[in-house]
C-alpha cells in the first residue's frame, strides 16, 4: 500500500472520543487503543492524507495531525476540547499538535476548547489546503495521482528524515546512511533519469520491504 487516505464516515471527519469511555483514565483500554491507532497512523511509511469535512474535534484533530497532509472543505469546524471535560490531553496527540500549529495556537485551542472555522485553521497551519465541498474530492484524487507518479523511495526517505528533524532537530547519520544505501541499491535514480531523457513514464523499481 503506497498511500493512505483517511476520511470520516458521512458528512463529518470525527466528532471526538466516546465521552463515556474517558472516565477510565489514561491507563484504560480505550485510551491505550486510541494511542496505538494514532501512532500506527503517524508511523505509516508512505504519504497519508486526512480529508476533512464537518466536525473535526478532539480526537478528530488527533487523527488529522497524525497524517502528513490535511485537506479540508470550507464547512469544516475544528477544536481541541479537553478543557471542557477536565482531561489532560494524551501527550502523543499534544506533541503533534504543537509541532503542526506551534505553541501559541495549541495553547489557545487547549485552554479554551473553542471551535474555529476552516479559514482560521488554514491560517494557523492546522490544515494545508482549503477547498469547497464540491471540489474537495477532485483535489484529493489529483493529489493522490501526483503522489503515485513520484518515487515511493523518495517519499519514504523524506518522511522518515523530515519526521526525525521535527522530533530531534536533525537527521541522524545512520538514517542518512540507510536511505542513501537504499537509493544506491534500488536503481531509482537510473530509471528516473532514463525516463526523463526518453520522455516516457517512469517505472520505479523500488519496493518497500
Amino acid at each position: 500500500m503506497r498511500i493512505l487516505v483517511v476520511r470520516g464516515s458521512g458528512d463529518h471527519f470525527c466528532a471526538g472520543a466516546d465521552i463515556t469511555e474517558l472516565t477510565n483514565g489514561p491507563g484504560g483500554e480505550y485510551a491505550r487503543i486510541n494511542w496505538a491507532a494514532e501512532e500506527a497512523l503517524a508511523n505509516f511509511p508512505g504519504p497519508t492524507i486526512a480529508v476533512i469535512r464537518g466536525n473535526c474535534v478532539g480526537g478528530g484533530v488527533s487523527i488529522a495531525t497524525a497524517c502528513d497532509f490535511r485537506l479540508s472543505s470550507d464547512d469544516a469546524v475544528f477544536g481541541i476540547t479537553p478543557a471542557k471535560l477536565g482531561i489532560v490531553y494524551p501527550t502523543n496527540a499534544l506533541e503533534r499538535a504543537v509541532r503542526v500549529i506551534g505553541g501559541s495556537a495549541a495553547k489557545h485551542l487547549m485552554y479554551t476548547g473553542e471551535l474555529i472555522d476552516s479559514a482560521r485553521a488554514l491560517r494557523i497551519g492546522l490544515i494545508d489546503e482549503l477547498l469547497t465541498v464540491a471540489s474537495l474530492d477532485a483535489r484529493v484524487d489529483e493529489l493522490v495521482a501526483v503522489l503515485l507518479e513520484r518515487s515511493s523511495l523518495t517519499q519514504a526517505a523524506s518522511k522518515a528524515m523530515i519526521d526525525e528533524v521535527v522530533r530531534e532537530g536533525k537527521v541522524k547519520p545512520k538514517t542518512t546512511l540507510h536511505w542513501e544505501t537504499e537509493m544506491d541499491k534500488s536503481g531509482e535514480v537510473r530509471e528516473g533519469v532514463a525516463a526523463f531523457l526518453a520522455k516516457r513514464p517512469v517505472r520505479w523499481p523500488w519496493r518497500r520491504h
